[in-house]
């Protein structure tokens, strides 16, 4: 089968598509062929060698939807079923910017049955890590949050789960993203705009640390949704960083509220997989509205 993979660190020529065997599920474990699955920021840091594994050869993607192909012992999932799953590991030899790929059982969530999977592939990680971060702020009802690259993945997708929990959201966002931020349930403000001390709680999605911070309130909370971001606690604010895991419980109720109405999913570009290079320089260059997204 085919799959992106990197050899060598660098820039988006590293990415190569490669010939591999097709993997064989293990206990708990079950193979998807891959429909779709989103490029995220993370595996541009893979790609560069931010996590290591020199030497190796290292697979590329966490995102996919598709079908389950195959499933070991125990894996409480047929052949045949429509699923989401987030494939986490930054030194693997295989992700999910392949044809097929293992995940394990209890990653996965039933696809969401309104959306096509080209849009489905693009819910787990950003996701995942969206709901997690509100999980670790613990906000109340009533609570007041701004969301840094509110119009990003990851901020738009927090956004919106903050706004569905009844929690007052202020998206940080460029002024011509104030309509988009605007319709994921939160007030745009540019950062020029923000009081220090104005918030309950920050979600930094935008990786803007230390000055994030300053707007919120003594004793309120604030977490950083990327590793090595995590401003020094000051004023009894609780500052937290956000590991995303997999959670299949987690996945099935994002995928629930995408299909009540709830999340949005936005895809940019597609691209077939043997454009994965092409790809990673689109995501590099910067700038854009949506996801990119991988088609086998």
């Amino acid at each position: 089968m085919r799959a992106a993979v990197v050899r060598e660190f660098g820039g988006p020529e590293a990415v190569e598509i490669a010939e591999v065997a097709v993997p064989e599920p293990g206990a708990g474990q079950v193979r998807i062929k891959v429909a779709a699955g989103a490029l995220n920021p993370v595996d541009l840091a893979v790609r560069s060698g931010l996590f290591g594994g020199a030497g190796k050869t290292l697979g590329l993607g966490w995102d996919v939807a598709g079908t389950v192909d195959a499933v070991g012992v125990a894996a409480a999932w047929q052949v045949g079923d429509e699923v989401v799953a987030l494939a986490d590991g930054v030194t693997d030899p295989l992700g999910s910017h392949a044809e097929y790929v293992l995940v394990a059982a209890d990653a996965v969530a039933k696809a969401p049955a309104t959306v096509d999977a080209v849009h489905a592939g693009t819910l787990p990680l950003n996701g995942l890590t969206a709901l997690q971060a509100l999980d670790l702020l613990d906000l109340p009802r009533g609570g007041s949050l701004l969301v840094t690259g509110a119009a990003g993945a990851v901020g738009g997708f927090a956004a919106q789960l903050a706004a569905h929990r009844g929690i007052e959201v202020t998206g940080v966002a460029r002024e011509a993203d104030a309509e988009l931020v605007r319709s994921l349930g939160a007030a745009p403000v540019t950062a020029g705009e923000v009081a220090p001390g104005s918030v309950d709680a920050v979600l930094d999605a935008a990786v803007l640390g230390g000055p994030a911070l300053a707007w919120v309130r003594d004793g309120g909370a604030f977490a950083a949704v990327r590793g090595g971001a995590l401003p020094a606690a000051e004023r009894g604010v609780r500052t937290e960083n956000v590991w995303v895991r997999p959670s299949g419980p987690q996945l099935a109720e994002l995928a629930r509220l995408v299909d009540e109405g709830v999340l949005t999913l936005r895809v940019a570009e597609t691209y077939a997989l043997e454009e994965a290079a092409k790809a990673h320089a689109r995501l590099s260059g910067g700038g854009v509205r949506g996801r990119l997204v991988l088609v086998p």
